[in-house]
């Protein structure tokens, strides 16, 4: 099977290697932002590669205390693939017939994403050999992208694990984030049934630079039995608050594993119990945001009304935080947080339904609530500034990162 599909990529017995310390201490830099990922993702948009020009598509803070964020992309709808599989079922088997990331051009793959084991400093090597055990770990473009430096982070690519998360894969999302250290650098997931179009495990990621509105949105701290309402392994758990889409949010944790055991745990249970959903990877890779949806399963069942039917927006993990693509001139001038905020409801789990969700994603975690001591979470970081999307600037190289000729 891996010989037809390496027939199929082309040799890849060599590609650029990015490798990450897994070491929670090791320094970190945005080299691996701006003079890796953000470059070589300009040198594919120079030689043409992508669908369109997403830097000249127009974006906008749509006025108001939420702070949405929309773009203009015309067309995208049909430029980008289409969907191969049914939206009723968020677990579906692997199909090598259909479209996968077998199939993408050798010239799409950036580099591998690899855990350098036992370095304190992140590397990267221009050429590297694949190694023939185990599948690697690829970072390839985007080419129907919604904004500047759009990637897709692929796990053990040549494995052809279907869209399912699992905690080795989130794990590595997240030591993605934590290399980027940028904040304006997201990874979202997008599950079957939630606007996922392609059935082969992927994240995806971009920068842009403005606050997301679910980080602004207010948060209700859930107090967990164990010690000052947080779980064994130090992860706090909070809902959101005034927010159009019901959702969890997880951060802290005493290391990266356990954030990530417990958010895979959450994700396998929606999974397992075909609840479609979606997942933002926030702030460096310490907040996680967790969506259980139902609008594809409220079109199925004529519930979303003709006028936002008509607006072909799919509400996935971008325009759920508050990033929504808009592909009708008219929408993106009349676009207003009520209506904003109207099409994102319609995303929404009831406030029953989503208890419900919320219970069966506790069993499945450990985790435990003390209903009778929930607070409000004060924890609302400063980390972000201004309503300006701007280019990012490179900067000169800085400690943290190797770069191997």
């Amino acid at each position: 099977m891996i010989i037809l599909i390496l027939g199929l990529l082309g040799d890849i017995s060599k590609l650029p290697l990015y490798g990450f310390s897994s070491n929670a201490n090791s320094p970190k830099s945005d080299v691996f932002l701006s003079q890796i990922l953000l470059a070589q993702w300009e040198e594919r948009m120079e030689r043409g590669l992508f669908r369109y020009d997403v830097t000249a598509c127009e974006t906008k803070v749509i006025p108001g205390p939420q702070g949405f964020i929309a773009q203009l992309n015309e067309g995208r709808h049909l430029k980008k693939r289409p969907t191969e599989f049914r939206v009723d079922r968020v677990l579906q088997p692997f199909d090598p017939a259909k479209f996968n990331f077998t199939k993408v051009g050798q010239e799409e793959v950036l580099f591998q994403f690899e855990n350098g084991d036992a370095v304190d400093n992140s590397y990267f090597l221009e050429r590297a050999a694949v190694d023939p055990t185990k599948a690697p770990n690829v970072v390839a473009i985007n080419v129907s992208p919604i904004e500047y430096g759009h990637v897709l982070l692929i796990p053990r690519v040549l494995d052809c694990y279907p869209q399912q998360i699992d905690q080795e894969s989130l794990l590595l999302a997240l030591y993605m984030a934590a290399e980027a250290s940028n904040p304006y650098f997201r990874l979202g997931y997008n599950s079957l049934g939630a606007f996922a179009t392609i059935n082969h495990l992927h994240f995806q990621a971009y920068y842009l630079n403005v606050q997301f509105p679910v980080e602004k949105a207010t948060t209700e701290m859930i107090s967990l039995a164990g010690r000052s309402g947080v779980s064994e392994n130090g992860v706090k758990v909070s809902k959101l608050v005034n927010y159009p889409v019901r959702g969890l949010v997880f951060t802290e944790g005493k290391s990266m594993n356990d954030l990530a055991e417990v958010v895979a745990n959450a994700c396998i249970c929606l999974q397992e119990n075909n609840i479609p959903f979606n997942v933002l990877i926030s702030d460096c890779g310490r907040r996680i945001y967790l969506f259980p949806q139902c609008y594809a399963e409220k079109q199925a069942l004529g519930e979303v009304s003709q006028e936002l039917l008509d607006t072909q927006v799919n509400p996935a993990v971008w325009e759920i935080s508050g990033h929504i693509v808009l592909k009708r001139r008219t929408d993106y001038e009349e676009a207003s947080e009520a209506s904003a905020w109207r099409l994102l409801a319609e995303v929404s789990l009831s406030e029953e339904r989503f208890e419900e969700v919320k219970a069966y994603i506790f069993d499945a975690t450990g985790l435990v609530e003390m209903k009778d001591q929930v607070k409000k979470d004060e924890e609302k970081e400063e980390q972000f500034d201004g309503n300006v999307v701007e280019p990012m600037v490179t900067p000169c190289f800085q400690e943290g990162c190797l770069v191997l000729q």
